[in-house]
């Protein structure tokens, strides 16, 4: 997600699927029906390369990732591949390139890249009950946690390549001048008893987090964004997609994400042990690790709020800007009522 730039042209999906069909070249693709799957922060096409092999063409939001900022991306996400998590792989173009500058007529070039297709199905969607059976729940997020550690675990023993650049998700990232997502004071979907609420758990955090332990342990390089959209069943295997928001932070973040739009699910007891007891399983979680998960939940809200803010005249509607921004104050709130 992205919290300061602007869609610019092309507006509408036929023209971005137009867009699409005229950058399928570069992959040496004539004559192609790119299907949309998703247009939010990035538009997502199922295609077919010249080979037949299905692959997902993303076309980038405009001012999200500098070039750098992007090829890092592929980069660590062709790292995690070769070291055996299961994520897309960059598809080059003809000439070798990870991605490529495309226009229409008059609109400002894209960034446009190609990934190799998974064919597995995400965990659950935004707002729907998961439907699992406790069984099935506990098997499917110890799976993940085993996933998110080995992720981490991978990420902890490589030397990134020369120029490598992402966002970070430190203390400024949440709290500075300009937040990765945004600032959450002037979100318009908060009343006044629930803005005065985060405005207490804010203090709280920004207190918190200054103090908060920052190393090699338990900070480095995280996907950011392991909502259930993003995390893909494949039998009993589990995928990871949609990097867009990858960079440096503490690896409790990347648990508290997994379990944010969980929280109302009867079965979170299970799936928080479940998914604690699969990253331990490859990776160390010490208690402070786990005590500070209700803080991290914090972080995700505010991030959420920002996200929100930065929304009000584009993408959402007013009613998904209020669900998202309620769920983000019962999170503050849990947090305050702790210790």
């Amino acid at each position: 997600m992205n919290a300061v730039s602007a869609r610019s042209e092309p507006e509408t999906a036929a023209d971005v699927t137009a867009l699409a069909r005229h950058a399928l070249a570069h992959w040496g693709v004539h004559g192609g029906e790119p299907e949309l799957l998703k247009y939010r922060e990035n538009a997502v096409f199922r295609v077919r390369l010249a080979d037949g092999r299905p692959a997902a063409l993303r076309i980038h939001r405009l001012g999200y990732h500098s070039d750098a900022a992007l090829r890092s991306e592929l980069q660590w996400m062709a790292f995690l591949q070769s070291a055996g998590v299961a994520t897309p792989s960059p598809v080059p173009t003809l000439a070798g390139d990870l991605f490529v500058p495309v226009g229409l007529g008059t609109s400002t070039p894209r960034q446009v890249d190609c990934l190799s297709w998974l064919e597995g199905h995400a965990v659950g969607a935004r707002g729907v009950p998961l439907g699992h059976t406790p069984l099935r729940a506990r098997d499917v997020f110890t799976a993940i946690g085993r996933t998110i550690a080995r992720m981490h675990n991978a990420a902890a023993g490589w030397t990134p390549p020369p120029g490598f650049a992402r966002h970070a998700w430190n203390f400024d990232g949440f709290f500075g001048t300009n937040p990765t997502w945004g600032r959450f004071e002037t979100c318009p979907f908060l009343d006044d008893a629930n803005r005065e609420l985060v405005h207490r758990a804010h203090k709280k955090a920004v207190t918190a987090l200054s103090r908060h332990e920052r190393s090699a342990r338990n900070f480095g390089l995280i996907h950011a964004d392991l909502v259930r959209e993003n995390v893909l069943l494949d039998g009993d295997s589990i995928q990871i997609i949609d990097f867009d928001d990858c960079g440096h932070g503490w690896h409790a973040y990347d648990l508290a994400v997994a379990l944010y739009q969980n929280r109302e699910e009867a079965l979170y007891p299970l799936i928080e042990a479940s998914l604690l007891d699969g990253y331990r399983q490859e990776r160390d979680l010490t208690r402070e690790d786990v005590a500070a998960l209700p803080l991290f939940s914090a972080l995700r809200a505010f991030a959420f709020l920002g996200w929100v803010q930065s929304r009000v005249e584009g993408d959402i509607t007013r009613e998904a800007g209020m669900r998202i921004s309620t769920i983000a104050a019962g999170v503050v709130a849990d947090y305050l009522r702790g210790a």
